[in-house]
């Protein structure tokens, strides 16, 4: 990598949410709290739903997708923040930079992908019930899946592989937690014009095609619900999807109250702040969300826990 000015970088600096001395162990025990919960809080997720056969359905099959990502998502960003707050540095090599960049748009991506993957799944189930099984297949939601992995790789890569190509010259401070593909690219001393143009045509396509998959099918599943003339059916219908859509309006509502605030404010650091909600306060919230309007996933949850009582005594004896 040869900069502008003939010599190599190594490293960046991540300058953080604050540059206060006394607001770092406030920021520490903040962020580590909020991952532990997250990792914890999803990871209850999965072994609920693989722990249990009835909740071996298309639904949970995602679910547990999710929950999976919303782990993978945050362990790009925040171990680095809580090593960098504890060891009062702000460092991170060029190469790091690049991989916790690929690893953040792929999981983001997938994130996105994955929530109108389930919008979907709860298009067939109320508006086709009776068929529901047979096209929401073990095939076809796997292929979905797959997919999803593929199309992300790709879009990551090549995100990744248009910063590579860049030059930087001196001042590397990057005014965020993690390496964010956007503050990188304003880093550079080289054309970015290119850069720009497959950034946001990217960013684009991967947000307005999901959007819309998603508003298409809770337009059709309100069309299908208003036909139904049972009060108890309506809401039976609706309950079945209520936990996603709380989801989903969290994560586009956040993305883009970042967008707008970074727009009107112009502060770096206001972006940073705002984008908390969606890399971490979200996923942290994704296994109450489910858990707390979901009588299975609350089930499931009681019989973990009592399965793992009972064998905790008898492995002692």
């Amino acid at each position: 990598m040869d900069p502008g000015n003939g010599t190599q970088i190594y490293e960046f600096f991540l300058l953080g949410l604050s540059e206060e001395a006394e607001f770092q162990p406030l920021i520490f025990g903040f962020f580590l709290s909020m991952y532990l919960i997250t990792v914890f809080g999803n990871l209850f997720i999965i072994l609920a739903v693989s722990s249990d056969s009835h909740l071996h359905t298309p639904m949970y099959f995602f679910l547990s997708n999710l929950s999976f990502v919303d782990i993978c998502f945050t362990s790009t960003t925040i171990p680095k923040m809580l090593w960098n707050i504890q060891a009062q540095s702000k460092v991170i090599t060029y190469s790091g930079c690049i991989t916790q960049m690929y690893f953040f748009i792929l999981f983001l991506s997938f994130d996105d992908i994955l929530l109108t993957i389930m919008a979907y799944d709860r298009f067939v189930a109320i508006c086709h019930p009776l068929h529901y099984m047979v096209i929401m297949n073990p095939q076809l939601c796997g292929l979905l899946v797959l997919v999803s992995w593929i199309l992300c790789v790709l879009h990551s890569s090549l995100q990744s592989l248009m910063v590579l190509r860049l030059s930087f010259c001196t001042h590397l401070e990057i005014p965020h937690y993690f390496c964010e593909i956007k503050q990188m690219v304003q880093l550079a001393c080289s054309d970015t014009f290119l850069n720009n143009m497959v950034m946001y045509f990217a960013a684009g396509l991967l947000a307005i095609g999901p959007l819309v998959g998603i508003l298409y099918s809770y337009s059709k599943i309100v069309i299908s619900v208003h036909g139904i003339s049972s009060a108890r059916g309506k809401y039976k219908a609706f309950s079945t999807c209520g936990s996603h859509l709380s989801l989903v309006s969290l994560f586009y509502c956040t993305m883009l109250g970042v967008y707008f605030s970074s727009a009107a404010t112009h502060s770096s650091h206001s972006s940073a702040t705002a984008s908390v909600m969606y890399t971490v306060v979200i996923p942290m919230l994704n296994p109450f969300i489910y858990s707390l309007r979901n009588k299975d996933i609350k089930g499931a949850l009681k019989r973990l826990v009592e399965k793992s009582t009972i064998k905790g005594p008898l492995f002692l004896e």
